[in-house]
């Protein structure tokens, strides 16, 4: 059993959801970077979503952008992440899922990408701008059975699109939880708890809800309806909030800790 499903069934014997933590690598350098996410695993964290630096993440919104120009203003390139995969892999068992846009990939190569990834401790790939239908080169890969590609599906997805999506989804599904960008304001719980329903419909795959989420009530609230909830913005906020304060790390463990205690 991989890693991501293992998860899932440990969370569920023990009544709890997922709690899938997004930072941008290498923001605000590798060395601190990689001090956050120690923190966040050893504060409970279920998932690690671990952000490739792009120059044009146009599904993101100002606050995870600018931490991709933090990052990148560092050198950080798909190389650097993957090494950064490894380095967390020898310490913690959490599931990494890399998180990127398909260009970095597309430029590293597919078969290199996979077989470097899955060497470094990987557990999957989710790639924001890539549809189902254009995905055929990843999925083609035979190195690509190793390393799941997370599935997103919006808002507006129709629930026969849905089912024709989530036939070859494996790890876990991720809902995208309204229209718009990462970290825009305000959340219709109604809304969300009817498109998951939607989608549960047509797959048994663990559907995870982001987009949005950065409270504690929002938590408890995706977490009532969700199998798992993605936080990104809320996290890299409080990193840009505190780039000076030494005890960054300690802060953001604190947070996790706080989110954690709402999936239960």
């Amino acid at each position: 059993m991989n890693r991501i499903d293992k998860t899932f069934e440990d969370l569920k014997l023990k009544g709890e959801k997922a709690l899938v933590g997004f930072v941008t690598a290498g923001d605000p350098n590798i060395p601190d970077s990689l001090k956050i996410i120690t923190s966040m695993c050893e504060a409970g964290m279920d998932i690690l979503e671990l952000g490739v630096p792009f120059s044009d993440p146009t599904a993101d919104g100002p606050v995870i952008q600018r931490s991709s120009a933090r990052a990148l203003e560092q050198g950080v390139n798909l190389k650097d992440v993957l090494e950064m995969a490894q380095t967390i892999r020898e310490h913690f068992s959490i599931p990494i899922i890399l998180f990127s846009y398909y260009n970095p990939i597309h430029a590293y190569g597919i078969e290199p990408f996979y077989r470097d990834a899955v060497t470094a401790g990987a557990d999957g790939v989710l790639v924001v701008d890539l549809p189902p239908e254009e995905s055929d080169e990843m999925t083609s890969c035979e190195l690509s059975k190793d390393l799941p590609l997370i599935r997103l599906f919006a808002p507006t997805t129709p629930v026969e699109r849905m089912a024709k999506i989530a036939e070859s989804a494996s790890g876990f599904l991720y809902l995208v939880s309204k229209t718009g960008v990462t970290g825009s304001d305000g959340l219709d719980t109604k809304e969300i708890g009817t498109n998951t329903e939607s989608l549960r419909s047509v797959t048994q795959v663990p559907i995870c809800v982001g987009f949005g989420i950065s409270t504690a009530e929002d938590v408890a609230a995706v977490a009532s309806v969700a199998d798992g909830v993605v936080i990104g913005s809320a996290f890299e906020r409080m990193i840009e909030e505190n780039l000076d304060n030494p005890g960054l790390p300690d802060i953001i463990g604190k947070k996790t800790r706080e989110y954690k205690k709402a999936t239960k």
